[in-house]
């Protein structure tokens, strides 16, 4: 799988070199093989039809009628023994041996030879059929033994005695040659037959590739034309879908628009001035203001945090009347923010906050600043009133317009499934915040409880 994925992204030219370069190397290794071979036995059989022509146009009249199938007589062997062993004949044979069909040696240079019968192999059978049998190698039969010790390649020629009257062979004469310069002739036979098969194939290679890489080029056009086309295509088809969706949520608005204003305006009641007014009910039902003991100025402090809390609940009470809801935040930081509001919590309730912000000071949209206050502000009472105010934190990250705030204490907890649907606390927040986009998410279990809000920065652009 690796392979083909990594095949499958280049072009059709670098494919076909490639595959291309692959084929051409193995046709060139099996014609230079093929042809290398042709010529190498061409250029043996012809060196040796051309000796053996010559051996036999000196030799053929010194031998009688072989038909018996004798050992020669002591009078053709001395003739044979002086024509061999002197002349052009004897700088260029190694060795002379005249066979029978039977594989009888008939005649040798090396006397011990002469009279033994060896096995017929199959060059001495094709020889007498009547071919010319040639062979350029290390002597290895077992009649070549002194040839075999040399340790050279030896030029080996069958030549079939033919009957002037008839053709047919009844002799065939054996012998190795020298063939000084062979070795070399056939060293520049095989490299010019590999250079031709070389450039036959390259050249044919060359001008495939040059149509291939025409070809290449006007698909490769053709392609990035055709995927500009489908890409301008798929443009207008999300700003299509972009439109449905903008008049789709246009028609929902519109139908939930009266609805969505009183949700509004009941959360914000709840989550401002009723929090200001809860806080001054249970501090009004302190033991601070009923005990008889207590000093004056502890309960005119008392009292003076009461009052304060109830102003702020009318401030906030009159900003919603009049249209205004918390000025001052929209051009506060998150920082700023999330300080005000843990400040104002520690004067209400004397408890301790643990708070901890990372904000780049990024823009947020001013909906987006007005929920995180909310968030904070209902999170820390709910944490005052069910939690008792222990342990309580805020952790704040504001980073390339990606909020995170999860505000959490150390409280006994609650089982979340049993929040109703009509409270306005948690379902205010998550309304709140579902509403801009923002996911909201809350844990609770005996070691505390821990409520998170969420905004990515496609939540968070200003005015989107």
């Amino acid at each position: 799988m690796g392979f083909i994925n990594s095949w499958k992204p280049r072009s059709l030219a670098a494919q076909f070199v490639l595959a291309g370069g692959v084929v051409s190397l193995l046709a060139l290794i099996l014609v230079g093989l093929f042809v290398s071979r042709l010529i190498e036995e061409a250029v043996i059989h012809n060196s040796g039809a051309a000796t053996a022509l010559y051996v036999d146009s000196v030799v053929a009249p010194l031998l009688p009628d072989m038909q018996k199938e004798e050992v020669l007589d002591d009078a053709s062997a001395r003739a044979l023994d002086e024509t061999l062993g002197q002349g052009a004949l004897g700088s260029r044979l190694f060795s002379f041996k005249l066979w029978s069909r039977d594989g009888t040696i008939l005649y040798s240079n090396q006397k011990e030879l002469t009279g033994k019968t060896f096995p017929v192999n199959e060059k001495l059978r094709e020889a007498f059929s009547g071919v010319l049998v040639a062979r350029y190698d290390i002597a290895s039969d077992p009649e070549s033994a002194l040839e075999a010790r040399l340790g050279a390649p030896l030029m080996e020629i069958y030549n079939p005695v033919l009957q002037p009257w008839s053709g047919q062979a009844v002799a065939v004469l054996e012998f190795y040659e020298t063939a000084d310069g062979l070795a070399h002739s056939l060293s520049q036979a095989r490299l010019q037959s590999w250079l031709a098969v070389a450039g036959v194939i390259l050249t044919f290679f060359l001008v495939l590739w040059a149509i291939v890489m025409r070809g290449s080029r006007t698909i490769e056009n053709q392609r990035q034309l055709l995927n500009a086309r489908v890409g301008e295509l798929s443009d207008m088809l999300a700003e299509n879908r972009a439109l449905q969706q903008r008049l789709k949520r246009a028609s929902q608005q519109a139908a939930a628009l009266n609805e969505s204003h009183l949700r509004s305006i009941g959360a914000d009641l709840h989550d401002g001035p009723v929090q200001n007014i809860a806080y001054a009910s249970l501090r009004l039902d302190s033991d601070v203001l009923v005990d008889e003991s207590t000093s004056a100025e502890t309960r005119e402090k008392e009292l003076s945090w009461i009052r304060a809390s109830l102003a702020d609940a009318l401030t906030e009470i009159r900003n919603i009347c009049s249209g205004l809801v918390l000025p001052q935040v929209e051009s506060a930081s998150v920082s700023e923010i999330v300080d005000r509001v843990a400040r104002a919590h520690r004067q209400k309730t004397d408890t301790e906050i643990d708070v901890k912000i990372d904000d780049d000071g990024g823009e947020l949209a001013a909906a987006v600043k007005i929920c995180i206050y909310r968030f904070v502000q209902e999170a820390l009472n709910n944490a005052f009133r069910h939690g008792g105010g222990i342990g309580q934190s805020v952790v704040v990250s504001a980073r390339n317009a990606h909020i995170k705030v999860e505000v959490s204490d150390r409280g006994d907890g609650f089982d979340t499934a049993n929040v109703r649907p009509t409270s306005l606390g948690l379902v205010g927040l998550r309304e709140r915040i579902d509403s801009l986009g923002g996911s909201f998410d809350i844990r609770s279990g005996e070691n505390g409880t821990t409520v998170t809000m969420t905004f990515e920065p496609m939540d968070t652009e200003d005015g989107k």
